[in-house]
């Protein structure tokens, strides 16, 4: 009776789960497109608790199905779901049953899910293989870079760094240089200050990539471009990362240009944008050296300290402890105590 029992339930088990994927497939068909936005929010998940045959016969249709829905809404969930079943499938199965609809998807109508593709590029990336990413991802993130429309354009530029990092090694320096370093000349110059802001987060991550020479050829000009650049963000985010340039060629190279870009940022009219400078100070003078600091920035981190907004004049406070704790205490009585005794005899109440 109990070896009866045990045999019923694996019936009814093996049962139940014939029937889900077909459960499933009415609820990706169904006439109420927010039933469709579940189902494909969900297809990824389904699929992992699936037998590879059964992703193959029921899941991959269902996403095909999702993937070219009239709603981008539901469209844009199939691109998520994409990344699920791409780490399920063997490698030499990717480019029959999961491609032709990933390359629908870059060039899909909707910028919304286009947006969705440039912003899961790196996870595909890492699910498809590096064979795949040199025939059909590296034109596929051309194409987004230069996508007519800004957020798609912004979404791509932020995973320029790690689509670089995670290319095959053999052929990473040929494709960065002749592929995407060229559509990356065209972002320096974007009209859209999210895109250039996204850009220069990551540009400089370029340079441990890259060789020394390419870098001083063909980024080093990239980098002084956006250094004078009119969005504040934009200089901002090239001076925030500068340490990994300075790893490969040293900042000296830099130096003429960054000092009047430190300089704009540290009297901008925003008051959050003259704090993030005063915050990236040690950094700075870390790596441009005592000699330079004396010579073109220690006047700056004084005149910090008697800004009309109090977080700046607290934050120029912490920022030259930490420049004594750099350069150390002989310097500090050299460079900043008779400055700050001269101060504190000032009727100024702010000085």
């Amino acid at each position: 009776w109990v070896g009866g029992e045990s045999s019923g339930r694996r019936c009814v088990a093996e049962r139940d789960c014939a029937l889900r994927p077909r459960h499933f497939k009415n609820l990706c068909s169904d006439d109420t497109p927010m039933v469709r936005r579940a189902a494909a929010s969900k297809l990824g998940e389904f699929a992992k608790v699936l037998e590879l045959e059964n992703v193959k016969a029921e899941i991959i249709p269902m996403f095909v199905s999702l993937a070219s829905d009239e709603q981008d809404s539901v469209r844009l969930l199939a691109v998520e779901a994409c990344v699920s079943i791409a780490q399920l499938l063997p490698q030499n199965e990717l480019e029959p049953l999961l491609m032709p609809t990933l390359r629908q998807a870059v060039e899909d109508k909707s910028w919304r899910v286009r947006y969705m593709v440039a912003d899961k590029f790196n996870e595909l990336q890492n699910a498809v293989g590096s064979s795949i990413t040199k025939k059909d991802l590296v034109p596929a993130f051309q194409s987004l870079m230069k996508d007519c429309e800004a957020e798609v354009r912004a979404a791509a530029s932020h995973k320029i760094k790690e689509f670089c990092e995670n290319l095959d090694p053999d052929s990473r320096e040929q494709i960065i240089m002749t592929q995407i370093l060229p559509c990356v000349k065209e972002l320096v110059t974007d009209a859209n200050q999210h895109v250039k802001s996204a850009l220069a987060s990551v540009i400089m991550g370029l340079s441990p990539i890259l060789g020394k020479e390419d870098i001083i050829e063909h980024l080093l000009p990239l980098f002084l471009a956006q250094l004078k650049d009119e969005c504040p963000e934009v200089r901002l985010n090239i001076i925030s990362n500068l340490d990994c340039v300075n790893e490969v060629i040293g900042i000296r190279q830099l130096s003429q240009s960054l000092l009047p870009a430190i300089v704009e940022l540290a009297e901008d009219a925003k008051w959050r944008v003259r704090l993030a400078i005063i915050e990236y100070m040690p950094l700075l003078a870390g790596q441009l050296g005592v000699e330079f600091f004396d010579e073109k920035l220690n006047t700056l981190c004084m005149a910090w300290l008697i800004d009309h907004v109090y977080t700046i004049r607290e934050a120029a406070t912490n920022n030259l402890k930490k420049l004594v704790d750099r350069f150390g205490k002989e310097w500090a009585m050299v460079a900043i105590i008779p400055k700050v005794l001269a101060m504190s005899n000032d009727p100024n109440y702010l000085h």
